[in-house]
């Protein structure tokens, strides 16, 4: 690299062409909804679309609402510093798939609930279900911070733009077309962006391939390197979540491709991880006027889909659990109150954007903030659907405890973060350089930076048992949590007569509930089928009727016979 390719970021006219024009749609589809649907007299209308929206739609929705800006960005470092290993995400979207198709929602959909929380005081009590809603609504506003936080960042990185300007414009425009427009708007939108993050990643990935020589090229500087170090409805969804993170994945094996002899970080061109890939955009796509408009829209497109998502789910839950069971309000007024909430939670969510900006490594914030909160809930549900012995005494202390050892993991974890020999990332190099480097700190080394060092190898030395425990990987919080919520629970529950507790069938999964049981049902009877054609007595029944109980089928015996011969 040389020093004539340190990028300066600036917009041209074409690329705020590109990136207004996105969000003109996204806020056209919400005056468009809200134009369409002008008339709509229930909050149902406003939160649910109706329940008349199709499965197409609504998959790429919930592709568009999972990939966020955070995939835009994050991912592609991610795999820069560690390697293609966050490739394997597409085997844990499998399995997720699976169990939420087969275990929960033939559970929910029997209930024909609208918040999945009113599961809970259905299955435990009123108090679980308040419990479970609060913590959903502090993980969401927590995390759309985050996601409203991300593509600013971007847009700081890139244009040079007030970075909270640019905060304050993702909340907005999030907030107007999903107040104005309701579920519908945000299903729409989302499809609209979802195109729009592809055409973003395809951009930087045709122009890598092009400047390194080929996609060859690229998987064998990789291969190299040690990145590919891969061996150490809502199926149509993970179709989409598959195509998003092998994208994202290959972003990152061209971004170490193109910096492998000069990384921007150590060089201090860059003061994150997480600007690694903006700033790789107006590197080689700075000469082409639009592109890093596009790719801006893109990271922006994944922000505005998750972030109107979760103020659409933040509203609907709200309505449903804290409104709706304690006033009797006309649906009218219900309609009124949702477009309200969502309007104020959109303002709630830019401004904890303020603190997504101080949690340092977006990825690993937002999925520590999953799992610390989203864990412990997960064990909630798992309890109550496939436990039919769990009761509410035992569902409440479960989450209790798993709530409290999370958060236990997860504060020890940045209070006391493991040292680099622990996160174990891949070597990077600064030899191909050919300009004066600026003072930055090599993060591959073993030492801990200036100020730090002073202090965390004390923490490290007084509590050896607890450093070790707090430098498990933040993907572990989520499973603690949930196995903690189910093990807790299940105890209690057995201790306090849960096992002489009758529950409704229609709380609990059945087999009959599960695509696998009527599969195994198909299977079976096939076989079954095949091998009553060679069993004439089976046929003769099936042809000819039962027996008739009037007549023995037995051999005449002429011996004993009073016939006269």
């Amino acid at each position: 690299m040389s020093e004539d390719s340190r990028v300066s970021g600036s917009f041209v006219a074409a690329d705020y062409v590109v990136f207004a024009l996105m969000l003109v749609v996204s806020a056209a589809v919400g005056v468009y909804y809200a134009w369409t649907d002008r008339k709509q007299r229930s909050s149902g209308d406003f939160l649910m679309g109706g329940r008349r929206l199709t499965a197409l739609p609504v998959s790429l929705s919930l592709t568009a609402s999972f990939m966020s800006a955070i995939t835009v960005l994050s991912h592609p470092a991610e795999v820069y510093r560690y390697g293609a290993s966050v490739a394997f995400y597409c085997l844990s979207y499998l399995v997720t798939m699976l169990v939420t198709s087969e275990v929960f929602l033939p559970v929910f959909y029997k209930l024909s609930i609208t918040s999945t929380y009113e599961y809970l005081e259905l299955r435990f009590n009123r108090a679980t279900r308040l419990l479970g809603t609060l913590l959903f609504v502090v993980q969401t506003i927590l995390y759309t911070g985050i996601v409203i936080y991300t593509p600013a960042l971007a847009l700081n990185q890139v244009t040079g733009l007030d970075l909270w300007g640019a905060v304050v414009s993702t909340g907005v425009v999030c907030t107007f077309y999903c107040t104005v427009g309701g579920l519908k708007a945000v299903v729409w939108t989302d499809v609209f962006q979802l195109g729009v993050m592809l055409a973003g990643f395809l951009a930087v990935i045709i122009r890598s391939v092009m400047l390194q020589g080929g996609v060859i090229s690229i998987i064998s500087d990789s291969q190299r390197g040690g990145r590919l170090n891969l061996w150490e409805s809502l199926y149509i969804n993970l179709l989409g979540l598959w195509s998003i993170l092998f994208c994202s994945v290959f972003a990152g094996l061209c971004l170490y491709s193109v910096y492998k002899h000069c990384d921007p970080w150590n060089t201090g061109l860059v003061s994150a991880p997480d600007q690694l890939m903006p700033y790789l955009v107006m590197d080689i796509l700075g000469d082409y006027p639009g592109l890093p408009g596009l790719f801006v829209a893109a990271a922006y497109s994944g922000s505005l889909s998750t972030v109107s998502s979760s103020i659409n789910a933040l509203a609907a839950v709200t309505v449903e659990d804290l409104i709706k069971p304690y006033r009797n309000i006309s649906e009218k007024h219900l309609s009124w109150i949702s477009k309200g909430l969502s309007f104020l939670y959109g303002v709630l969510c830019i401004g904890m954007a303020g603190l997504a900006s101080l949690m340092g490594g977006i990825l690993q914030a937002t999925i520590s903030i999953f799992g610390i909160i989203g864990g412990p809930l997960l064990g909630l549900f798992t309890l109550g659907i496939i436990c039919p012995c769990a009761n509410s005494k035992g569902a409440l202390s479960g989450l209790l405890s798993g709530l409290v050892v999370s958060l236990w993991v997860g504060i020890g974890a940045q209070i006391y973060p493991p040292p680099p020999d622990m996160s174990r990332p891949l070597s990077l190099t600064t030899d191909g350089c050919n300009f004066t480097t600026t003072a930055g700190f090599n993060w591959t080394s073993t030492a801990l930076p200036t100020q730090p060092s002073s202090t965390a190898p004390t923490h490290i030395d007084s509590k050896p048992l607890l450093a070790d425990w707090y430098s498990l990987s933040y993907l572990y919080f989520s499973p603690i949590g949930t196995i903690v919520v189910i093990s807790v629970g299940l105890i209690i529950s057995m201790f306090t007569g849960g096992c002489k507790m009758k529950v409704e069938s229609r709380l609990t999964l059945a087999k009959e509930d599960t695509t696998l049981y009527h599969f195994f049902k198909f299977l079976k009877g096939r076989i079954m089928r095949r091998r009553g054609k060679l069993d004439l007595k089976k046929d003769r029944e099936k042809t000819f009727g039962n027996t008739n109980p009037g007549f023995c089928d037995v051999e005449l015996d002429l011996t004993k016979s009073n016939v006269p011969s």
